[in-house]
């Protein structure tokens, strides 16, 4: 599954770059607003700062848009768990800090986390696969921390259940955005990322 190709009339690649930067971030603003089915291309175009002919020289289709605010918003979030990433400490340690750089990325990202996740139902069936994947290497982040805490002795799980694991990390970050009207009301991200990871190794943490 490799990175779609979005055709581009222009040619210069920083400025590719540049323009398709704006229209993400417009992007973003409308689809948190309206949707990305009750967006038109003249209004991202708008948001974007340019005409609707000028979008259409950086993009083919509506769908390239929500393709490349996706990906974005994929990247960014793996980017910025793995710049918190430490190579200190025990591997149990390195893995409380990789959930908790996890929790506070999603925390801060949450209307951006909503739109990738309330959207990608509507990527073209061709491209949705890739985008998926790119969660998946968020759950390769959290399955070989898991295997070097089982290797230190850390953590008594299989290879099954430390995979199941790694997708439950997700869910719970993800859980703070979905259900923020209830989840947010009475605690901090802090108070909430301390309970979780409570529940999510207590099970499996080895007795010293």
């Amino acid at each position: 599954m490799s990175k779609k190709f979005v055709p581009s009339m222009v040619k210069d690649q920083q400025l590719i770059k540049k323009r398709r930067e704006q229209i993400i971030k417009g992007a973003v603003r409308l689809f948190i607003a309206k949707g990305f089915h009750r967006t038109t291309t003249r209004e991202i175009a708008k948001e974007s700062g340019f005409s609707i002919g000028t979008l259409y020289e950086y993009i083919g289709t509506k769908e390239d848009v929500l393709y490349l605010v996706c990906d974005a918003i994929y990247d960014e979030v793996t980017e910025r768990v793995r710049t918190q990433l430490h190579t200190t400490g025990t591997a149990l340690e390195r893995l409380i800090t990789a959930i908790r750089a996890y929790f506070a990325v999603v925390d801060d990202m949450q209307e951006e986390v909503l739109v990738m996740y309330q959207e990608t139902k509507s990527l073209p069936k061709e491209t949705l696969p890739y985008v998926l994947k790119k969660e998946l290497e968020m759950v390769e982040i959290m399955t070989e921390l898991i295997a070097e805490c089982v290797s230190e002795g850390e953590l008594a799980i299989s290879e099954n259940e430390s995979r199941q694991l790694s997708h439950n990390i997700l869910v719970m970050g993800q859980m703070w955005t979905f259900r923020r009207w209830a989840v947010q009301k009475s605690q901090t991200i802090e108070a909430y990322t301390n309970q979780q990871i409570k529940q999510l190794l207590g099970a499996y943490l080895v007795k010293r």
